[in-house]
């Protein structure tokens, strides 16, 4: 496939993930696809242990779906006293169609009632890439680690990241700038893997 006729699906219907994966991609030759563009799309079934398993998942059978290669992600939050909790289960964490505030409350909740203060946590990206044939063509992972605030702050960002102070700052990823967070956060450090395969893949 020629580079100026690349078509590559991002494979989420999130709005966040959309714009972050777009800006982290934006300088590549790859004409970015996205899912809204495909009505009849059916959502894929995350049925994998873990995060890579899912992402997988959701690579091969947007691909399918679409004809095109296919860029999807799985990520969450870990929490060390929650035993990894919430997990895979981060975004259906309160009930499928829970908010952000809603996931949120019920983690402090469960981890102010915990006898272990540890707050320790990570975030986890893991990414693939599907060709139009369902076959998984790279697979990779991301970390960011930090701990878990007392409240919520800030308003950047979507999902936990209100609550959730990277390794090396004191301020929430909601407090910190887009700019800082495309260098540090797990998505990021999944993307970049993502850009230098593809760069790689297409010798650009």
């Amino acid at each position: 496939m020629s580079i100026d006729r690349m078509q590559l699906l991002i494979a989420t219907k999130n709005a966040g993930k959309i714009k972050e994966l777009s800006q982290f991609l934006a300088d590549l030759p790859v004409n970015l696809r996205s899912i809204n563009e495909f009505p009849n799309v059916i959502e894929a079934e995350e049925t994998g242990a873990t995060f890579a398993e899912n992402a997988a998942l959701k690579a091969q059978s947007y691909a399918l779906q679409t004809g095109f290669w296919a860029l999807a992600d799985d990520s969450g939050l870990e929490v060390e006293a929650l035993r990894g909790a919430p997990g895979i289960f981060s975004a259906r964490y309160a009930g499928e169609n829970a908010t952000d505030e809603e996931k949120i409350a019920k983690l402090l909740r469960e981890l102010n009632s915990t006898q272990d203060k540890q707050r320790r946590a990570r975030f986890v990206c893991a990414m693939a890439i599907s060709n139009e044939k369902g076959e998984i063509k790279f697979l990779t992972e991301g970390v960011c680690s930090g701990q878990i605030a007392l409240t919520t702050s800030g308003i950047n960002g979507f999902g936990y990241d209100p609550i959730f102070i990277p390794d090396g700052f004191e301020q929430t990823f909601g407090e910190l700038s887009g700019e800082v967070k495309r260098e540090i956060s797990h998505r990021a450090r999944a993307a970049k893997k993502i850009i230098r395969y593809l760069r790689d893949f297409y010798a650009v």
